[in-house]
């Protein structure tokens, strides 16, 4: 499907771009498609320049406020970054012109900018990256005010938007459901991993510091991703069962790191976990090579259930097995490349991790499963059409 002629601005707010690797896949879908893209996104590490042309697609970005959590914090946060995407937004009408304006969540606001473009004609197409009242329920466990202002602007987000792209099926019962959208404005565009970017290197022996076992971790530290339960289940394998032989590597940056290496050390595990931070692809793959399983140790609650993780996609990429706790979106994406632990118990989490590490045979079985999984179902080539089609509606 081609899509010359048209001209589409995405604003995301949550990564930089090409950091981003969804929003960074759907803007190359386009560019090769025939459309003109543009995109604002905040400035991060590595991602600084105001403003580049990546592979012919324009990225604008802006500083991003650091508002130290909390509700004032978030307030502080967003509305800096709207000031800026609606600054940048004009700036680039103007410059390079566009026809449709794709907003990626969190947060549910981008629609304020949509809707000074929609009174001169524009389309909104919106992509559901991140269910935020379940989001904001599992990082403060509350449904207070706040909650229902999430509430609120999902509602108005959907109403705005004249195409969903949800990531799954949980979330387009969602936009059905909460937000009345019908089922014909709807297409599910997974993120699934683009093969053609994954080169998998020799296995580097040293990440295992001397021990025979490596377990892999890849994503955000925050506090729904349940590394506090992955830390607990690390003590349980070392002290309670008394396992010296496996190693713990944990690679990504969020809010809760420092906390979390604060933990290990309280935990006594600091010895058996290694937290490498965010780090470049090069280092994520030798990871990802290198592990004799990896994990998935998000809790089980409503956010995490209807939620596809880009982790479990990335793991089976590389072939390998997978422990998780048991979710409805986990499972329904790595079936039987992965064993599942009775939520939230990490106590069966860690017979799990014993099971595979004691089994090479099932190892292998399961992650070649993933992989298949990925090259025959679930990698970006199967997803861009879908996705191109969308802005097609």
């Amino acid at each position: 499907m081609r899509m010359n002629g048209r001209k589409i601005l995405i604003i995301v707010e949550n990564l930089p771009v090409p950091f981003d690797r969804r929003v960074w896949q759907e803007a190359r879908a386009l560019k090769t498609a025939g459309a003109q893209v543009s995109v604002i996104c905040p400035q991060g590490k590595h991602h600084l320049a105001r403003y580049e042309c990546l592979e012919g697609i324009h990225v604008y970005r802006h500083p991003l406020a650091e508002g130290g959590g909390g509700a004032i914090g978030y307030l502080v946060e967003y509305a800096t970054a709207l000031v800026w995407e609606t600054y940048l937004a004009w700036r680039i009408f103007f410059r390079h012109g566009f026809d449709t304006i794709q907003g990626c969540n969190p947060p549910d606001l981008i629609f304020l900018i949509a809707w000074q473009f929609k009174l001169i004609g524009k389309r909104y197409v919106f992509d559901h990256h991140d269910i935020n009242p379940e989001l904001y329920e599992a990082k403060f466990g509350r449904r207070d005010l706040w909650w229902r202002v999430m509430v609120a602007m999902e509602w108005l987000t959907f109403k705005t938007a004249d195409v969903v792209i949800s990531t799954n099926e949980s979330y387009k019962k969602i936009a059905m459901q909460r937000g009345g959208k019908r089922e014909s404005d709807i297409v599910v565009v997974r993120s699934g991993p683009d093969l053609s970017r994954i080169i998998v290197p020799p296995p580097a022996p040293k990440l295992k510091r001397g021990r025979d076992f490596l377990v892999g971790y890849v994503g955000v530290m925050g506090e729904q991703e349940g590394i506090d339960l992955l830390l607990e289940v690390v003590h349980h394998i070392v002290f309670t069962l008394g396992r010296r032989d496996i190693q713990f590597t944990l690679v990504g940056g969020g809010p809760s790191l420092a906390k979390l290496q604060a933990l290990s050390k309280e935990l006594g595990v600091e010895d058996y976990v290694e937290f490498m931070g965010r780090a470049p692809d090069d280092i994520l793959f030798r990871l990802l090579s290198t592990s004799d399983i990896c994990v998935n140790p998000d809790r089980v609650n409503e956010m995490n259930d209807k939620s596809t993780m880009n982790k479990i996609l990335e793991y089976m990429a590389f072939s390998k097995p997978i422990v998780q706790f048991d979710v409805t979106e986990g499972r329904y994406t790595a079936q039987e490349a992965s064993l599942y632990a009775r939520p939230n118990d990490t106590v069966d989490f860690a017979d799990k991790i014993l099971q595979l590490l004691a089994d090479p045979g099932e190892r292998q079985r399961r992650g070649a499963i993933g992989r298949r999984r990925i090259v025959e179902e679930l990698s970006w080539e199967f997803e861009a059409p879908k996705y191109i089609r969308a802005h097609k509606i």
